[in-house]
This record gives C-alpha cells, sequence and structure tokens, in this order.
C-alpha cells in the first residue's frame, strides 16, 4: 500500500510530553521542515492548548497559531474540538462552540477531528455539519475503551454512521489510554474497515504500553493506510509512535510513502534540543506494563494525578489512587476514557482517597453525567456509587437542569462592550484577569525567543575562550553565534 501520514509533533506530541506548554518560538525552526515533508494534515491545536498558552506564558494564542500556520504555507492544519465543551470539564453552548469553528477557519485551519466519547451521535453530527459549512474537513472520531461494553460490533455500528454522513472523508480511530492490543486490533479493526466502506481511516494510537507498532502493522494488514506518528523526541512513553520508526517498518513490509525523509532528521534535533533547554520530557519507549489496561489513564493524566496528590502530601499514594481510578471507572459505568471523562474519574478517585470516603464529595461534572447531562450513559451506574452520587448536596438541582444555549448575541451583550471574535472566545473560556494580563503582555513575536540571551552568551564565552582558535561557529537549530579575535 501508499501509506500517508498526519504529523501529531506540535499537537498531541507536546500534549503528551510537554503539557500543551510548546510556544510558537519553540517550533518555529522547525515550522519549514515539517512543512516539506510531506505530511497528509499536520495536527496543530485545540481549546486546550490556547488555555495553557494564556494562563502560563500570556502568549496570545492567536497570534501562536497564526504563527505556526504561516511557518507552514504549504500543509493542511487541523484542530480538536469536543462536541459540547471547548476549556475544561464544563459546557459550552452551541453558539461558542461554532464560533470556535468559524474562528479557526478564519486564521486558517483547514480540518477538524471531533470527539464524543459517550457517542451522542446527533450532537457529534451538528457539529460536522457546522465544519463543513464553514468551509473545512471534518473527520469524526471513534474513541476506543477496554471495556465490556464496547465491543466490536458497539464501534463498527458508529463508524457505520459517522461514514454515512455527507462530506465525511475520513473516520479517525484513536485509542488515548494507548489498551488497544494487537490480539484486539485483528478483530476491532477490520470490522471498522467493513463498516466505513469507502471511507478511509486515520489510525491514532498512543503508545503507552509500547505496543502501539504493533496495532498500527495489524492496520496496515487489513488496509488501514493512513496513520498518526510524532517527531521522534516528541513521541513514545505516551504520545504516538515516532514517524522515523513507522517508516522503517513500512520500508521492510513493502509499503510506500511520499514523505521527504531528509527533513525528519532537522524537525528531531530541533525538539530534542528544545526539550533539554526547557527541561521537557523526551519521549521514549515505556517498559511494557500491564497497569494501564486496569485504569485506562491517558498519558497526561498520569502527571496530573501525581501533581493533585503532592498538594496533599499523598505522592506515595499513587498506586493506591491508579487502583481506587479503575474501581470508579467501572462503578461510573465504564465511560471512554479520554477528556473530560478521564478527568471525572481521576479527580473523583484522588478525592476518595484524600478524604478516606468514598463519594463523600462528588464534583458537579461527575454528577452532571450521571445525570444524562454530557450524553448516554454507556451502562448505568453502580447502584452503590449512584445513591451516594444523587445523595450530593447539588445532587437535586442537576437532576432538572438543561446545558444552557444563550444566543451569539446575548454572550456579546454579556460583556458590555465590542470585542473582537477571537477576545470573546477567549474571555468565555477563561478569566478577564487572565486575558488582560495576555493583552498587556504584548506580541508574541516580539517577546519570544527561541533561544535566551544568557544561553547566547554562555556559547560565545566559551569559544571566545578556546585559546588556539582566532575565529569559531556554533550552529542550533534556529540558533547561529560566530566569535573571533581581532
Amino acid at each position: 500500500m501508499h501509506v500517508q501520514f498526519i504529523d501529531q509533533t506540535l499537537r498531541d506530541g507536546q500534549q503528551s510530553l510537554w503539557g500543551l506548554r510548546m510556544r510558537a518560538h519553540q517550533a518555529t525552526p522547525a515550522l519549514g521542515h515539517i512543512d516539506r515533508t510531506g505530511f497528509r494534515v499536520v495536527d496543530l491545536t485545540g481549546a486546550g492548548m490556547f488555555q495553557v498558552l494564556t494562563r502560563t506564558f500570556a502568549d496570545d494564542p492567536w497570534e501562536s497559531t497564526d504563527i505556526l500556520i504561516n511557518g507552514m504555507p504549504g500543509s493542511g492544519t487541523r484542530a480538536a474540538l469536543r462536541t459540547i465543551s471547548v476549556v475544561g470539564m464544563g459546557f459550552a453552548p452551541d453558539a461558542i462552540i461554532d464560533l470556535w469553528v468559524r474562528t479557526f477557519v478564519k486564521h486558517g485551519i483547514k480540518s477538524f477531528w471531533i470527539y464524543d466519547c459517550l457517542y451522542d451521535m446527533p450532537v457529534m453530527k451538528r457539529l460536522a455539519d457546522v465544519i463543513l459549512d464553514a468551509g473545512a474537513d471534518v473527520a469524526p472520531a471513534i474513541m476506543y475503551g477496554l471495556t465490556p461494553v464496547h465491543d466490536d460490533a458497539f464501534f463498527a455500528e458508529k463508524a457505520r454512521e459517522i461514514s454515512s454522513w455527507p462530506g465525511v472523508k475520513t473516520v479517525y480511530v484513536e485509542d488515548a489510554p494507548g489498551v488497544l492490543t494487537p490480539e484486539r486490533a485483528r478483530t476491532l479493526l477490520p470490522a471498522l474497515q467493513q463498516a466505513t466502506g469507502e471511507t478511509p481511516i486515520e489510525l491514532h494510537v498512543h503508545n503507552t504500553t509500547g505496543l502501539a507498532p504493533l496495532v498500527y502493522i495489524e492496520g496496515l494488514n487489513c488496509g488501514i493506510d493512513i496513520l498518526h506518528t510524532a517527531s521522534r523526541p516528541m513521541a513514545n512513553g505516551p504520545s504516538l509512535p515516532a514517524t522515523e520508526d513507522m517508516i522503517e517498518i513500512l520500508d521492510m513490509l513493502g509499503h510506500t510513502h511520499s514523505l521527504d525523509t531528509k527533513q525528519l532528521e532537522p524537525v528531531a534535533d530541533h525538539f530534542e534540543a528544545e526539550a533539554i533547554r526547557s527541561g521537557y520530557e523526551l519521549g521514549v519507549p515505556n517498559p511494557y506494563s500491564l497497569r494501564p489496561y486496569q485504569h485506562q489513564l491517558p498519558g497526561g493524566m498520569t502527571g496530573t494525578l501525581k501533581s493533585q496528590l503532592a498538594q496533599h502530601g499523598m505522592e506515595e499514594r499513587l498506586n493506591e489512587v491508579l487502583q481506587e481510578t479503575m474501581l470508579v471507572r467501572e462503578e461510573l459505568g465504564e465511560p471512554i476514557m479520554a477528556t473530560p471523562f478521564s478527568q471525572f474519574v481521576g479527580i473523583q478517585a484522588v478525592l476518595n482517597i484524600v478524604t478516606g470516603d468514598r463519594y463523600a464529595v462528588v464534583p458537579d461534572e461527575v454528577i452532571q453525567y450521571a445525570h444524562g447531562h454530557y450524553g448516554p450513559l454507556a451502562r448505568p451506574i453502580e447502584p452503590e456509587a449512584a445513591d451516594r452520587i444523587f445523595a450530593a448536596p447539588r445532587a437535586k438541582h442537576f437532576a432538572t437542569w438543561e446545558r444552557p444555549q444563550p444566543t451569539l448575541k446575548e454572550i456579546r451583550d454579556g460583556f458590555g462592550r465590542q470585542i473582537s471574535d477571537e477576545e470573546l472566545l477567549l474571555r468565555w473560556s477563561m478569566s478577564d484577569a487572565e486575558v488582560d494580563r495576555t493583552i498587556a503582555s504584548g506580541s508574541v513575536s516580539r517577546k519570544s525567543r527561541a533561544y535566551t540571551p544568557d544561553l547566547v552568551r554562555e556559547v560565545s564565552e566559551l569559544l571566545a575562550g578556546a585559546k588556539r582558535l582566532r575565529r569559531a561557529s556554533v550552529q542550533l537549530p534556529g540558533l547561529s553565534v560566530s566569535v573571533g579575535r581581532q
């Protein structure tokens, strides 16, 4: 087969390994190489990245997105969207979600992948239609989970429905926790292929257990020819398989591709140097473990749990929390473990451990989930857990609650002044203080540098101290330093 690649270096790679903290200047030196590699699509951004850029760095995420897109003029770029939420775990009205779509498209995003882990199909179809009407491509997702409820027939039925929607060019299949085994892939992937017919499947599997390349091979064996990968420093571990590794596998299996492999090394060199400079994690293959098959947490969630436990001085109880996560997931009806449901399960597990009294404290989002406000549950919540959840003080309030659906005009009027679509979306999603700080901090392109003045000075001093050299230079991705003696 001739296999195409979708690049995840700038989105899910850095989400899994860097916690969405990649700033525009940290990617800029590699953009030209990524653009010339020949990817089918470059997955680029999402509302969660906007939140981190604004809150952590006061970087304007719209300007940051423009920098990235302008640096890859020959590539189609993609954004991620949930069906009823954008930033955080709460709900967003349709007017806000639709404005995200139109504004992303205005800034050059040409494709979206969308997902709903509870498979509320009418809601997903509505968003797919909005994206198509805005002039972009849409790839609705089959989100995989290892549960007794979600068998091959369940996933195949959803894939068949998605592929029948007018305008859908590909069906996106994601295993966020990385628990799809090669054995299960041998039955699931052919079932999905048969269900989608002429509509191609994109395969996106996290390498949490180290088995994702084997799953990709099973996908190739049944005719799947679109693979999601990332540059080696941004791959593996909780991230996706490395592009370099999958190309070698394709060659050995006799498949072809159109990637310009000369572009891969400069990208890898740059992100390896940038990760080291910034103190971020480099992707390395995980040792095989059975634990992910129990808790099924996406890679980034484990770090979140460690942080939450550290706040309570309970870091040593991580294994206990992971065990509790498995129990909570089962009690809550086996939701697919991706945002926001992995967060619901993980946070409830932490609360159960920290308080010592299971379900004594229940977040609003878990109550809303139990009432079905996020969509149809895969199966009913276990009775004992349901009794405690519905006994929570806020449970009665949410029993008859409905997701607010203000119009865009009503939302605009609530700000009391004329603001751009871009600012409106930021202010709706984050606090005014965070947005004000971002606006006051100035242009991303002016305040960001790929390498700090301190690094330039240190390299220069090192070279200047080389007594036997009259002139020397150092070149790194995005940096060139030359020194010499008169």
